[in-house]
């Protein structure tokens, strides 16, 4: 079978390029389920396929599979790694897959009212979260990546460190949350605290850090701001080192989904809402779109406007003619 062996040499070139695990997960799930869809049994079906076999799973993707455009896009950058860098053997040729619908939808998007509502109802380290998700336009996986050093007191901002596109960015800080985010971190170093003295510690270190300044995983600035519960082993340490990883997404999805049962909102919230929020009130108070663009990271000014949109809802901001009647 063509599988494990080749997963992990995946696995293993992705650590090596600094890949994330997320998108280490995801690659692997897509090259798996490439090979399951074509039966192939050994490495050197996977060499003698090439475009027409990578051109049929993007067109089942598309017309079986009724995925959206940017889940058949990250299938297509899965195979075009497996074949260009993992296998050596480039993808020659066009693919042309039958494309994948990509529908323009306008985000889901809070009052003022309806976060004020929801935002005391999320404690924890959930509830500091849920705050710079929407006071900060944090992506959630940026909120619970975060360590100590990115977070600026003085300076009032949160530098973001290999966000979407492996890109670095600053962004504004909530001068309301100084006094319970210093709270939080005085607790959390005397869990560090508790961790070096139980022989404990470290914390993982992009970018092979921890070779280059081998003390620094267990300096309190690299450590992560939300911290998991409890200490495991690092899946991507060759050597099965025990870390405190840090908060899991799956904690501030299900403290969201809790808050908003019990408030009368319908509509359909999710981790992201609240950053879309930021965005859109930000745009109401009259800020600039490309500060609002800077500050959440998009590399294409057309990707922020979609708040303007959002603002415009009912057919470009012109009153209905009912409003009109005596």
């Amino acid at each position: 079978m063509a599988g494990p062996r080749l997963m992990d040499e995946v696995r293993s070139l992705m650590h090596r390029l600094h890949y994330s695990i997320h998108t280490e997960r995801s690659y692997c799930d897509w090259i798996a389920r490439y090979i399951r869809f074509h039966r192939m049994q050994s490495r050197e079906e996977l060499l003698r396929a090439g475009a027409a076999e990578v051109e049929q799973f993007l067109t089942h993707l598309a017309e079986e599979g009724k995925v959206a455009a940017a889940t058949q896009n990250q299938a297509m950058n899965a195979l075009v790694f497996l074949y260009k860098r993992v296998l050596e053997r480039p993808l020659e040729g066009p693919i042309d897959a039958a494309r994948a619908s990509k529908e323009r939808r306008v985000p889901v998007v809070l009052t003022r009212e309806e976060v004020a509502q929801i935002l005391p109802l999320v404690d924890g380290q959930a509830g500091l979260v849920v705050r710079l998700l929407y006071g900060s336009g944090l992506r959630t996986t940026e909120a619970v990546r975060l360590r100590v050093l990115d977070v600026d007191f003085g300076y009032k901002q949160i530098t973001v460190r290999s966000g979407k596109g492996n890109k670095d960015r600053v962004t504004t800080f909530p001068d309301k949350m100084a006094d319970a985010l210093k709270l939080h971190l005085a607790k959390v170093r005397q869990i560090h605290e508790r961790d070096l003295a139980d022989g404990f510690g470290e914390v993982y270190l992009p970018f092979a850090l921890d070779r280059r300044f081998p003390n620094a995983s267990r300096e309190w600035r690299w450590q992560y701001v939300f911290p998991a519960a409890g200490r495991a082993v690092d899946p991507r340490s060759e050597s099965g080192q025990v870390r405190r990883h840090h908060l899991d997404q799956s904690v501030v999805n299900k403290a969201i989904k809790r808050a908003v049962k019990l408030t009368n909102i319908d509509k359909r919230v999710s981790a992201h809402t609240f950053r879309h929020s930021f965005a859109t009130h930000l745009l109401q108070r009259g800020t600039d779109i490309r500060t609002i663009q800077a500050l959440l990271g998009h590399q294409d000014v057309e990707t922020t406007m979609v708040y303007t949109h959002v603002l415009n809802q009912g057919a470009q901001g012109v009153p209905s003619p009912l409003d009109d009647l005596l």
